[in-house]
């Protein structure tokens, strides 16, 4: 199986159930949004990170291709929803779960942190850039067209689980956050 099929010379996609659209159609964005983040995830994976941490980041990644799965549907094409995976509400449970039990472990945030302190925190932080401005792409998308109703909530708490994963990384290697100093005039 060849990897090209030229079906998008023209600017288009197809979408699953078969429809084509202009590859800059916003529910295009959208899992382009969560492919992109997808692949953060993977490069965040490369740095040395808690057993834990990896374990669900590793699950995330599955996470987000199923995500990606339901953006990538005609919402008109009934017969096609049939083969998405399931997007259970037990997923937004269990990010919350993680981002409370590793709060527990961390100092109580008094002031605004930069996204620095070491290549890895850095790339927690690009993730939760990432998902943000993915999250508001699928926003604007759900004013306009059907979406799945737990994929923006898990958008919004996964941006948080980057945060908190970027303060963790820190703590567990003795790394000072850098605090937001405003410019003085």
């Amino acid at each position: 199986m060849k990897i090209y099929t030229k079906k998008g010379d023209d600017g288009s996609t197809q979408l699953f159930g078969g429809s084509r659209v202009p590859k800059h159609h916003l529910r295009v964005e959208c899992y382009g949004g969560i492919d992109e983040l997808n692949a953060h995830v993977g490069l965040l994976l490369a740095e040395q990170l808690s057993e834990q941490t990896e374990h669900y980041l590793q699950h995330l990644q599955v996470l987000l291709f199923d995500i990606g799965s339901h953006l990538a549907i005609d919402p008109t094409k009934e017969k096609s929803k049939q083969y998405l995976p399931e997007l259970e509400e037990g997923e937004l449970t269990r990010i919350e779960l993680l981002i409370d039990a590793m709060q527990k472990q961390l100092p109580p945030l008094q002031h605004f942190i930069m996204p620095a302190g070491s290549r890895a925190i850095a790339q927690s932080h690009v993730c939760r850039t990432v998902c943000r401005r993915t999250e508001r792409l699928v926003s604007h998308l759900a004013e306009l067209e059907e979406v799945h109703s737990n994929i923006l909530p898990i958008l919004n708490r996964l941006s948080d689980f980057f945060f908190v994963v970027a303060r963790q990384i820190a703590a567990e290697n003795k790394i000072t956050e850098v605090k937001w100093e405003p410019r003085k005039s």
